[in-house]
């Protein structure tokens, strides 16, 4: 039997055990549970016998004990096999549970991988169970499995080709409908190859910016875990990324700029879009930087389109240096007084409706969304 019929053989076996356990979320952290499920691992023929399985069933078999899935995470760090299996539970990736892939690292810049240094792992997905097959599963993060846990060497996986895939959908069209002439030059009309490194680079700068600053993440995460205020984090992490590809005079310079358009137009576009009608942390922070680079100049819209002013590189360092300012207070101010001052920042260039305790979209986007159908 070949190598692709026997993943053929342990994906179905996965997806076997996947029907059998639905709806049995709520037991997720029950032994008896563990226990029946970690034996249906060890008794399936193919899944049975590899290495990550046999970790899964230790680590299921001793959850009381020890509530960490600790032998699965130490495989999935070392990179032994290029497979991740595990029991998954995360809100926001509900269609996950016992879930199985096999995956191809992707090359990166050897400046960009060292200097803004983070466990990000860019992968593409080569095989997968049912619950990767779900669009919004773009990330995995360690604290997805069921320990919920998130230590500093655990690495963070992001499934580039459904970065490209989403680019093609609905990125690249709302470039084509919505950007002024002379916008996004080495954007339009790239292969998928250039589009999987920008998503790389991207992601690597994202996790790294995520670490960096006044107030970072994960120590900061309580003070910054409510929807405008996430939405502000991302915003700061992706603009840091963007005048990184603009300013570090190491990376090759083609290709950092190309990765700032593409961070742009994702940032700016298609999350503007992705949470109509009720905008989700992304979809408010587009919506915040659209207000603001609009309000000092950065882009104007224009006879139904945006267009892109040249200062606004300049612009966009303004609306992090303002970012960062709040957050030094953190050194002289309680956490909460400058979590309040973050809140009053987001909500100069947001639209909250205060009757249905929540943001509203902007218009042009809805449009937008309405006529392109993405």
């Amino acid at each position: 039997m070949s190598h692709d019929d026997t993943e053929s053989e342990v994906i179905d076996e996965v997806n076997a055990i996947r029907e059998k356990i639905a709806g049995s979320r709520g037991s997720f952290r029950d032994q008896h549970f563990l226990d029946q499920l970690a034996q249906q691992i060890a008794d399936a023929p193919h899944l049975g016998r590899l290495t990550i399985a046999q970790a899964l069933v230790d680590d299921l078999r001793g959850y009381a004990a020890t509530p960490r899935l600790a032998a699965v995470k130490e495989h999935i760090n070392e990179g032994r096999d290029q497979r991740i299996f595990s029991l998954f539970d995360a809100s926001y990736f509900p269609s996950l549970s016992l879930d199985y892939l096999t995956y191809e690292t992707l090359p990166t810049n050897p400046h960009l991988a060292t200097r803004y240094a983070s466990p990000t792992m860019p992968v593409n997905i080569t095989s997968g169970s049912t619950g990767f097959d779900s669009r919004v599963v773009v990330a995995l993060f360690p604290e997805n499995h069921i320990d919920g846990i998130q230590q500093g060497d655990d690495l963070i996986f992001y499934f580039i080709n459904k970065f490209v895939e989403r680019h093609n959908r609905i990125t690249r069209k709302m470039i084509d409908a919505v950007m002024g002439e002379g916008s996004f030059p080495l954007l339009r009309g790239v292969d998928d190859r250039t589009v999987e490194q920008a998503s790389s680079w991207w992601v690597r700068l994202h996790e790294y910016h995520h670490r960096q600053g006044d107030m970072p993440i994960p120590e900061y995460l309580p003070i910054k875990k409510l929807k405008p205020l996430a939405g502000l984090e991302e915003l700061r992490v992706d603009v840091s990324a963007m005048l990184v590809c603009l300013d570090d005079p190491h990376l090759p310079a083609e290709q950092a700029r190309l990765a700032y358009e593409y961070i742009l137009a994702e940032r700016l576009l298609r999350y503007a879009v992705e949470g109509i009608p009720r905008p989700n942390y992304d979809a408010v922070a587009s919506q915040l930087l659209f207000n603001y680079l609009s309000g000092h100049g950065g882009i104007e819209l224009r006879g139904g389109l945006i267009h892109v002013h040249p200062r606004l590189p300049a612009v966009l360092a303004q609306f992090l240096g303002e970012i960062e300012r709040i957050e030094q207070r953190v050194h002289t101010k309680p956490a909460e007084e400058v979590q309040q001052d973050l809140f009053a920042f987001t909500n100069q260039y947001t639209d909250y409706d205060p009757d249905a305790k929540d943001y509203r979209h902007i218009p042009f986007f809805a449009e937008v969304k309405q006529r392109l159908g993405v």
